[in-house]
């Protein structure tokens, strides 16, 4: 089987594409990345001499550049992770959201339908779904909610997919996971920014109260679904994907600072995003049931992992510091009407 992975030099992108080619030896793998500031060849260093993979680069949202590569490679199946995916970039600016990952997904679809794709699979988050309350969690038929312009975009290609299977007949499913972390996760994100400032004794920024839930899964877990989901997935379908690990945002990073054996007056709470979900969770009963799917990995064992990553690989940071990231990091924080003494004090 030959799979087109887009986006596959990102952090869930490239855990897919890693995992795949560690566990199964009959799979072939384009991965197709425009390398972006979060898209990150070195992600995928550990396979690029391997006969099976090949990487393009490319943007899905250019038109010519995805006919090129589908008549250069012959598909048996689309797995598209390239997005943009920050919320927080996406209320300073919507526009590149919309361009990735509606855009950019019509441009996929179109070619892979005119292709005979056998199977395509849209990954998708659990944002769309918008905020839950105390209790309860998403189902696959809950109506979408979505509450940034992230998630607002990531919903509008959730129904064009649905579309082009309800209109065309075409083979493609969705995957909807809950928030993911582990190694090569680009360190804007929670968890990496934590990490990163815990190891240099800086404050651990935290929004609001601290009390925003979410659910987490290490990357390699969501990786193992997603094969799942393409070889035992039903076209039209939706998939939660879940670990069953809800945790506040304040006790993530206890649980952080007692890993690495940092004290607790790090914490630095600061003024809350605009429309940030409360919380989140899954119900994933849906694969349980159709693929005995169920968690392999606790949270604290996850995240010791991580940990041990991102020290070991401070190099891997600073190149990102070097590019892009630190830049960005500052000015996020700075038009948010935060200091950097917030941040860096």
């Amino acid at each position: 089987m030959k799979i087109l992975v887009t986006g596959g030099a990102g952090f869930i992108g490239s855990n897919f594409v890693r995992y795949v080619l560690r566990v199964r030896q009959d799979i072939d793998i384009v991965n197709y990345d425009l390398l972006t500031y979060a898209g990150n060849l070195r992600n995928v260093e550990a396979v690029s001499g391997d006969p099976r993979y090949r990487f393009v680069r490319g943007d899905i949202a250019e038109k010519a550049q995805v006919e090129k590569l589908f008549e250069e490679y012959s598909f048996d199946a689309v797995v598209n992770f390239a997005a943009e995916t920050h919320v927080d970039r996406s209320i300073l600016d919507s526009s590149p959201f919309v361009r990735a990952n509606v855009a950019g997904t019509v441009c996929l679809l179109e070619e892979a339908r005119k292709r005979k794709v056998s199977k395509y699979v849209q990954i998708s988050t659990d944002e769309v779904y918008g905020s839950l309350g105390p209790t309860g969690a998403f189902r696959e038929d809950t109506p979408l909610d979505p509450s940034s312009p992230y998630s607002a975009s990531k919903a509008a290609a959730d129904f064009l997919v649905l579309s082009y299977h309800r209109t065309h007949g075409f083979p493609a499913l969705i995957t909807r996971c809950s928030n993911n972390y582990g190694p090569n996760q680009f360190p804007e994100k929670l968890i990496p920014v934590l990490i990163q400032n815990a190891l240099e004794d800086r404050p651990l920024p935290i929004y609001g109260d601290g009390m925003n839930v979410r659910e987490w899964i290490f990357a390699d877990e969501h990786s193992r679904a997603i094969l799942m989901a393409l070889e035992r997935g039903n076209p039209g379908e939706v998939y939660n994907v879940g670990s069953g690990h809800e945790k506040t945002n304040i006790d993530v990073v206890r649980e952080l600072l007692r890993i690495m054996g940092k004290p607790e007056s790090l914490i630095k709470f600061v003024k809350d995003r605009p429309g940030h979900d409360r919380r989140y969770a899954i119900d994933c009963s849906k694969i349980r049931r159709e693929w005995n799917w169920s968690s392999e990995v606790d949270f604290s064992t996850g995240l010791a992992e991580t940990v041990a990553w991102y020290k070991a690989n401070q190099n891997w940071i600073q190149e990102i510091r070097d590019s892009s990231y630190l830049n960005y990091y500052e000015r996020m924080y700075t038009n948010r009407d935060q200091t950097l003494s917030d941040l860096k004090a």
